[in-house]
């Protein structure tokens, strides 16, 4: 007596899942098992046999079952392999806890920070597991940033003035943030760079020779991302002053002036007040003390110095100079403005709550010193 087995299911396919499958089967970068797996469907689809089909692919008919039978239940979606459980975690999540509790309320003995292998041996824990753990976490006990509170009483009223002028300029008027960098080095390394390789990168010696200083007085149209620029070899009032007459020829006469500018002591000399009070459709607006982020020139400055300055060879202040008026004609001819996106609303509200975190640390810190104190 001849046993029957079970009838193939019997597979069949809409257009758009025809094409999805032809495209995993023929797809150089479809996994094999996947491209195979189309493939047995595709032919389950023509009506072929398993036996067939297990010839056509190199497969065993078990397996060409398995798949027809899976596409059959869940569609396309049954051809891609299911999540592995993996290896059992070999760490709790007390431990977890704990480790992060080390980072983030001590220090090692020896050091200010932890590092990998400190925490591994004080956890016992491999390196690999306490960096995952980090990761997961968002740790980075070796890095460190600084930060400056500005202590300019009129903080608010300055950062929603000069928000304002960015966010919602007047009509018929400039704004220009006017700054300047001072002290750019002209500077030559004293051996031959080493040019990019495949696999190296470039390579330049560690010293270098000094060729004399420029300063840098630059105007960033908020608006259109023009720079106005000019160098020279001082950074006094005086050549302040001689920017401002440069300024003042290459902006329309028709139009009010708004000038963002830092409170360095050469902005605010007698001579430069006589020049804005000889100019009444120039209004100045002063930036908080140590609040060098909410002039825009800045980022225009950062600029700079990543593209042109910091890996330039300068053997003169002449060659550096042209460096700079080269880079400056390049951003005029195709300027782009820095896009302003945060309220003054929201950046008064970030500085708010950094100002009570830090409250709140020194206060703790305070307490722990009294604490500390008071046991001796």
């Amino acid at each position: 007596m001849i046993t029957m087995g079970k009838p193939a299911v019997a597979i069949k396919l809409t257009t758009a899942e025809r094409v999805e499958l032809e495209s995993l089967a023929s797809r150089r970068r479809t996994a094999q098992g996947l491209a195979r797996r189309a493939r047995i469907v595709l032919a389950a689809a023509d009506g072929m046999e398993n036996q067939t089909i297990s010839e056509l692919v190199g497969a065993d008919q078990n397996t060409v079952g398995k798949w027809r039978r899976r596409f059959a239940e869940r569609r396309i979606d049954g051809l891609h392999d299911e999540p592995r459980s993996g290896a059992p975690r070999q760490i709790g999540d007390e431990e977890i806890a704990e480790t992060i509790r080390l980072t983030l309320e001590t220090t090692p003995p020896d050091a200010t920070h932890w590092s990998l292998r400190a925490m591994a041996a004080a956890v016992g824990h491999a390196p690999s597991t306490i960096h995952r753990i980090w990761k997961a976490f968002c740790l980075q006990p070796h890095r460190a940033e600084s930060f400056k509170l500005s202590s300019d009483p009129l903080f608010v009223e300055k950062v929603r003035d000069i928000v304002g002028l960015y966010m919602a300029p007047p009509e018929r008027a400039l704004v220009l943030c006017i700054d300047e960098k001072s002290q750019i080095q002209a500077l030559d390394r004293t051996q031959p760079l080493l040019p990019l390789r495949p696999g190296q990168a470039e390579r330049r010696t560690h010293d270098y020779t000094r060729h004399g200083t420029l300063s840098l007085f630059a105007a960033l149209d908020a608006a259109t991302g023009k720079v106005i620029g000019r160098c020279f070899a001082r950074h006094r009032a005086r050549e302040f002053r001689a920017f401002l007459n440069t300024v003042e020829a290459s902006v329309p006469g028709d139009l009010d002036v708004h000038i963002v500018m830092d409170n360095v002591s050469s902005h605010k000399t007698a001579a430069i007040g006589n020049w804005f009070a000889r100019r009444p459709r120039w209004q100045v607006h002063y930036t908080p003390t140590s609040a060098s982020w909410i002039n825009q020139v800045e980022r225009f400055f950062a600029n700079l110095t990543e593209k042109q300055i910091r890996r330039g060879i300068h053997r003169s202040t002449t060659e550096l100079e042209a460096a700079i008026e080269r880079y400056i004609k390049t951003c005029n001819a195709n300027p782009k403005p820095f896009v302003w996106t945060k309220s003054a609303d929201d950046i008064l509200a970030t500085i708010k709550r950094f100002c009570l975190a830090t409250l709140k640390t020194a206060q703790t810190q305070s307490m722990i010193c009294k604490t500390s104190e008071s046991g001796h």
